[in-house]
């Protein structure tokens, strides 16, 4: 029985009450969707077109096989798929039982056309994985983890994973669901889909893959000058004239500042957006004045729309919002009942951005922060919500995407080139409308700063170069309180995570910190004042503090035309800034090492993240000698070392010979 058609180059089987699609997609990419619906959905959501003209098909009764570049596909007479390389070595292969029954591909009908859906490959045992996008789980290799496929605050999922067997792996599905990377099998779930969908990338190294993926998800544009230096932020500036002295005391000492932050609720209420003016009396005047001391102003978005808003009822009968398919539509408490724009709907993220041009944009105002950006709600019951793309279970991963995508679209609109927007959650593709992603509202903890270090690694490797934390932590765990500045611990996790956030691509402080006589208030009083926070300023720390952290504030301005060219080289082939080890260098060892990290191919970077330590192992790779930036040492690659760390060094090496100076 002929199981297999030819169109153009895609193969197409159909069998079992089963259709599958098979095909080149872009250079070293074969592309594979599949559906017991008998037809295949168009939709490729964040995907970039591409073509494969090189590849080629060859069809017999028992097997096609689709050869693209470095990577070919075999679907069997009996729908099993495997892939390998140019070598002939299996990269990948589905799981599968008895001679007609595929276990490799399940699904259970929910509705006409959709199902929950299992996928299911042969676990290698040698084998490890990075990626997933980013969360605080404390894992590098996550061989052996379950991941929940889902967007949380603090967690960021990006569903491309790499893995050292030199392939890369794009489950292209913005459901719920589930990934198993098991010592028995590898199975991607979701809880309702219409189909499978997933594209498998081979290459000779890591960056070779990174590379290809950023060929189908997008290229971030390149990091303006005025984004490389500090960002100062705070939760919460209260005031215009707060703000203001701020920005002039770093003016007053001396020290580079490229961006100051407002932050959430200077508005009258969610879902306005737009300036309190009895707090932010003048905005054009500010931000002059602040533009005139070379400071971009950014303000704060939340994508929550309360029901008391001015624009609520306008909204809801425009159908602007996520709704709730049972019950009523208040997704979010936040010191009054809300729901969420929905950015999905091409008109309600038209509406939103014609009040940020009207009440942000005409003051001089370009560079946004889109928090809440997963968007966050409790329960989180993904089956109740509606979105304009469809129910929450199946679409809600792409909702940061199209918030991304509203702000940038409204920006390039009105003529605007730099478009730098901070964010806290991303998917396949967001860095392509200049997203800067922050691992959201993270603990003030050692434990904390650590975790860090692997979240960026893992979400350098997803597509997104611009990567940045709140220095120091977003607030205590358990406390309704961050840390307190007077603290002599917390002064010391301070620096220790400034001298990390000057190497982070993106340099920025933010936080809740303790202050004396301000209590907060619970976030259901519905009448209540936004906790302003305690100080957060460089200065604000004690004098040891404010003398190590204003050093590496100069280091940081020193490494920026460094940084610009490397930021321009993951505009231009997706190679990101921030990488593990294993990226530049071939050593299996390397697998291992989550805390050290190279910081473009010259600087390696081994952040201190224990409470008063005083000296660490730092391993050096293979093949190139390495000097210790802070005595001037030269070191033959291929050992580990111990290195001093007092209080005012963080372990910095460069490749021996390199023109690059820090110091």
């Amino acid at each position: 029985m002929d199981r297999f058609k030819l169109d153009g180059k895609r193969v197409i089987w159909t069998g079992h009450g089963e259709v599958v699609w098979v095909e080149p997609y872009g250079a070293n990419i074969i592309r594979v969707r599949a559906s017991k619906a008998l037809k295949i959905d168009l939709n490729d959501w964040t995907l970039l077109p591409a073509e494969a003209d090189n590849a080629q098909v060859e069809i017999s009764n028992e097997k096609a096989v689709i050869s693209n570049g470095k990577i070919s596909a075999t679907i069997t007479d009996k729908g099993v798929i495997h892939f390998t390389n140019q070598k002939g070595d299996v990269l990948l292969g589905e799981s599968w039982g008895r001679e007609r029954t595929i276990l490799g591909r399940e699904y259970k009908s929910i509705s006409s056309d959709t199902f929950r859906i299992e996928q299911t490959f042969m676990a290698d045992k040698n084998e490890h994985f990075f990626g997933l996008g980013q969360e605080s789980h404390d894992l590098f290799d996550l061989k052996g983890s379950v991941i929940d496929l889902c967007q949380q605050n603090t967690k960021c999922t990006i569903p491309f994973l790499i893995s050292t067997k030199k392939y890369g792996f794009l489950w292209n599905n913005p459901a719920i669901g589930r990934v198993e990377l098991a010592n028995n099998r590898t199975k991607w779930s979701v809880i309702a889909s219409k189909q499978i969908d997933y594209l498998v990338i081979a290459g000779d190294d890591i960056a070779e893959i990174v590379r290809r993926y950023s060929d189908i998800s997008g290229k971030t544009p390149m990091l303006p000058e005025w984004a490389a230096g500090l960002w100062q932020s705070k939760l919460r500036y209260e005031t215009q004239e707060e703000l203001l002295q701020v920005a002039r005391e770093y003016k007053r000492r001396g020290l580079p500042l490229s961006v100051i932050i407002i932050d959430y609720f200077h508005w009258p209420q969610q879902g306005e957006w737009k300036f309190d003016k009895r707090y932010w009396p003048d905005p054009r005047a500010m931000v002059e004045e602040l533009n005139q001391m070379g400071i971009r102003t950014m303000v704060s978005i939340w994508p929550t729309v309360d029901v008391r808003s001015e624009n609520y009822v306008e909204m809801l009968e425009k159908n602007y919002f996520i709704r709730g398919e049972r019950g009523t539509d208040v997704i979010q408490m936040c010191r009054g009942a809300e729901t969420y724009y929905d950015p999905t709907h091409p008109e309600a993220g038209e509406f939103v951005f014609s009040k940020i041009k009207q009440n942000y944009y005409a003051y001089g105002i370009k560079d946004f922060w889109l928090d809440e950006a997963e968007p966050e709600f409790e329960p989180y019951d993904y089956d109740n919500l509606r979105l304009y793309a469809g129910n929450g279970l199946e679409v809600s991963s792409i909702y940061p995407f199209y918030y991304a995508k509203n702000f940038y679209d409204g920006l390039t609109g009105q003529g605007e080139h730099e478009i730098v927007n901070l964010i806290r959650c991303a998917w396949v593709g967001s860095q392509r409308f200049g997203i800067v992603l922050w691992s959201g509202d993270i603990e003030s903890t050692f434990e904390s700063l650590r975790k860090q270090i692997k979240a960026g690694l893992h979400v350098s490797l997803c597509g997104i170069p611009w990567w940045t934390t709140d220095i120091g932590g977003f607030k205590l765990s358990g406390s309704r309180y961050g840390g307190d500045p007077a603290d002599p611990d917390f002064r010391e996790l301070m620096v220790r995570w400034f001298q990390f956030g000057a190497f982070c691509p993106i340099f920025r402080m933010h936080g809740l910190r303790y202050l004396e006589g301000r209590p907060v208030v619970p976030i259901y009083d519905v009448n209540a004042y936004a906790y302003p926070g305690g100080p957060n300023e460089v200065w604000s720390f004690g004098e040891q503090a404010y003398e190590i952290m204003t050093r590496y504030l100069f280091i940081r301005e020193q490494i920026k035309p460094y940084l610009l060219e490397q930021m321009k080289k993951a505009s231009t082939d997706g190679t990101p800034v921030m990488r593990p080890l294993f990226y530049d260098f071939d050593e299996e060892l390397l697998v291992t090492i989550d805390d050290e990290y190279m910081f473009g191919p010259d600087i390696l970077v081994a952040p201190v993240t224990e409470l008063h330590a005083t000296s660490r192992e730092v391993y050096l790779p293979k093949g190139v000698n390495w000097k210790d930036v802070n005595t001037g040492q030269v070191y033959e690659g291929g050992q580990t070392i111990r290195v001093e760390t007092p209080l005012e060094t963080m372990p910095l090496f460069t490749r021996d010979g390199s023109l690059l100076k820090i110091g």
